[in-house]
């Protein structure tokens, strides 16, 4: 077993939220693909690079850069989310890419093993952000490509709009950051996201708006449903009933329905760094 240190985030992704995820593991990526051609681009993978996923969860992303890549490798603290990574490349076919558990601010890697890494929505819970973007500068060779997307503040977005209007209802407060200052917002600011790459040996360190368009559901309904399991929003019910907050949920997606689905235009950092 490989060692964690991001001890906080082990527990949760091998619990209730990392079974969440990969139960539904489809609507998650229906959620966040929408941010995924951007990220690739960025990426620029060619034929001939080995790539590697940080955070790779059920490994939608390490599965797109394999049918171009000469390897993808993903790594990730979460075993059920692993699980079905490796379950869907195998139905799909795909034999150039394989899952790794791990927490990347640790994970041994070989030195200049990999000429590119990516990732989407992951980076921004890391425990030592430094350090591990570090980890990652050390098994990038020389003049490898960094590309990631992280969140940004909610405010003035549809997703913030969903947010707002749970605001008041949940029993244990909206949800925030870990004790540790890990979480989606973590690196929502893009002077932070520059100062902890610089540090951690990058250059060239780009950071650009981007959109994205998630699919959450055919219809407010279910779209209520699946966001009111979501981890964050479940455990700050406290084991409160759900049903009035689902209720709220239906009134605000009910908004963003149309033509047989819910859909939200969310924004994001797009970043960009050699090592």
């Amino acid at each position: 077993m490989q060692p964690i240190v991001n001890t906080a985030q082990a527990k949760a992704w091998n619990g209730y939220e990392g079974e969440h995820w990969a139960a539904n593991h489809d609507r998650y990526d229906a959620v966040n693909s929408g941010f995924n051609e951007a990220l690739l681009d960025a990426a620029e993978i060619g034929d001939g690079d080995r790539v590697l996923d940080i955070g790779c969860g059920t490994g939608q992303i390490a599965r797109l850069a394999a049918r171009t890549a000469r390897q993808a490798v993903g790594v990730d603290l979460s075993e059920p989310m692993l699980a079905r990574a490796r379950s869907t490349a195998a139905a799909e076919g795909i034999r150039n890419v394989r899952f790794e558990s791990g927490d990347v601010q640790v994970y041994p890697f070989s030195a200049g093993s990999f000429d590119v890494a990516v990732s989407r929505f992951a980076v921004m819970f890391f425990g030592e952000p430094v350090a591990a973007f570090g980890n990652v500068a050390r098994a990038l060779r020389p003049g490898g490509r960094l590309a990631f997307v992280s969140m940004k503040e909610l405010d003035g977005t549809e997703l913030g709009t969903i947010m707002a209007a749970l605001a008041g209802h949940l029993p244990g407060g909206q949800p925030a950051s870990a004790p540790d200052g890990s979480g989606p917002l973590s690196l929502a600011d893009p002077d932070r996201i520059r100062e902890v790459l610089a540090r951690a040996g990058f250059r060239n360190i780009t950071v650009t708006h981007v959109e994205g368009v998630g699919d959450w559901g055919p219809s407010a309904v279910a779209a209520a449903e699946f966001f009111s399991g979501w981890g964050p929003v479940r455990h700050h019910l406290g084991g409160a009933d759900p049903a009035p907050v689902r209720t709220v949920l239906e009134a605000a997606f009910r908004d963003f329905e149309s033509d047989g689905a819910v859909r939200l235009r969310s924004a994001a950092w797009l970043v960009r760094a050699d090592r």
